[in-house]
């Protein structure tokens, strides 16, 4: 399979329901929409609307009423309309920065360049997962809170619609958890690793579709390294101190392609 260059954007998927694209970026913009059903059915929506103007204009002279024919021109007036106003609103915004920028440069003067780093804000599920992790460390200390270490992801499976990835053969086991969260059962897992000390797995099904690569999530002493593939969500939690959070993630999320 050949990999996308380009990302496709709005603007792509605009010209792809109004036949401006060519047949690779078509091909390109297909793949795209084939891992996200949100955005196909969007699209889907924009080309049965495109197909129903197009057979309301062109059957104005016997097979529509002129009525329909009309609204369908207006509609499709207010849709061009539409799209140039956003262009030129994005142009607006764009303009009033630049401008703003000028004229704090020549009030203050030369403004030096500074690095800034843009943090994603972590999906809802990742504050879940590090109250699950909280909660197993509480348990870790109370002697009198029986531990459940026989793990059947077949079992978790059938009973939450989670699918759990493989684990490294240097982890261990300790607690296996269903927790109730705002999305549904949950699935919190205390494993004992070589190099990074205790940490959890945390699955959930977050209600959305989405591939989504290992990503790290500081939470003050706690961490993460989240992921999602599909309609599951995976977060590894430990301390703050621990620095393969994300190089684990990647290798669970391995097992489950």
């Amino acid at each position: 399979m050949t990999a996308t260059v380009d990302p496709v954007t709005d603007i792509d998927l605009d010209a792809y329901v109004d036949d401006q694209i060519d047949v690779t970026r078509r091909i390109e913009v297909e793949a795209f929409l084939s891992a996200r059903p949100e955005a196909a059915a969007r699209v889907m929506s924009d080309l049965r609307t495109r197909d129903e103007l197009r057979v309301a204009l062109a059957g104005s002279k016997g097979m529509a009423r002129p009525a329909t024919a009309d609204a369908a021109r207006r509609l499709e007036r207010g849709l061009a309309r539409g799209r140039i106003f956003g262009v030129l609103q994005r142009a607006a915004v764009v303009a009033v920065f630049v401008a703003a920028g000028w004229l704090a440069n020549g009030i203050i003067g030369p403004m030096s360049v500074t690095k800034v780093v843009a943090s994603p804000q972590p999906p809802a599920y990742v504050d879940d997962a590090v109250r699950a992790h909280r909660t197993t460390l509480v348990r870790e200390s109370m002697p009198s809170q029986p531990e459940a270490p026989n793990y059947n992801a077949g079992e978790i499976r059938a009973a939450t619609a989670i699918v759990m990835p493989s684990l490294p053969k240097d982890w261990k086991v300790r607690d296996v958890q269903i927790y109730p969260s705002r999305f549904g059962p949950s699935v919190e897992m205390a494993v004992e690793t070589k190099d990074m000390g205790l940490v959890s797995l945390f699955a959930i099904r977050p209600g959305t579709f989405d591939v989504v690569k290992p990503t790290i999530a500081p939470s003050g002493d706690i961490s993460s390294a989240y992921f999602q593939i599909g309609d599951v969500a995976y977060a590894v939690v430990g301390r703050s101190e621990v620095h393969d959070l994300d190089r684990a993630a990647e290798t669970l999320a391995k097992t489950l392609y």
